[in-house]
């Protein structure tokens, strides 16, 4: 569990408990009389209580923001681990150890290599996915799988026109 999360959780427990705290002891205190019990809670409910729990969830929702994209992270680097050191991997592999769908490992490589991180190429007939030094891919003008012509089709890749195949260059 991130910070945030943690320290919004105890900021809401907190405010509720001042809340219940100063609502106790203006209902029991003697000396106050009706009008001057609901000022007092109305008070305290808006100064102390609101902004507290308030700020709670505020730090709540944000840690868990801050936990979903650190979760993207730990898995980009996952893939990007499993498919530097394995130099050539299939498709449906990542998919299995990663038990990820292949739109979303798909979605990752693009993101790895507009991160500039990755470099390589796949075949998305085939289902290989392959990771290769940047300034080999650079240079290359004909493509390793069918010999085709290969053209700029984003950025940071390139496609065979022929086969389909993609390079990823960063």
């Amino acid at each position: 569990m991130n910070s945030n999360r943690l320290i919004g959780i105890i900021l809401v427990v907190v405010g509720l408990i001042v809340g219940l705290i100063a609502a106790a002891w203006l209902f029991t205190n003697e000396g106050l009389t009706g009008p001057a019990r609901i000022l007092g809670l109305g008070v305290a409910l808006l100064v102390i209580v609101a902004p507290l729990v308030g700020g709670g969830v505020y730090l709540t929702t944000m840690g868990s923001k801050e936990a979903d994209q650190q979760q993207d992270a730990a898995q980009q680097r996952k893939l990007l681990n499993i498919v530097q050191s394995r130099g050539e991997v299939k498709l449906d592999d990542v998919v299995v150890e990663m038990q990820l769908p292949k739109d979303r490992i798909k979605d990752m490589l693009y993101s790895l290599v507009g991160l500039g991180v990755f470099s390589g190429y796949i075949n998305w007939d085939r289902g290989i996915l392959y990771s290769s030094e940047a300034s080999k891919l650079r240079d290359l003008k004909q493509c390793p799988n069918c010999g085709g012509e290969i053209t700029l089709s984003g950025k940071g890749v390139a496609r065979c026109r022929f086969c389909g195949t993609e390079f990823f260059l960063s």
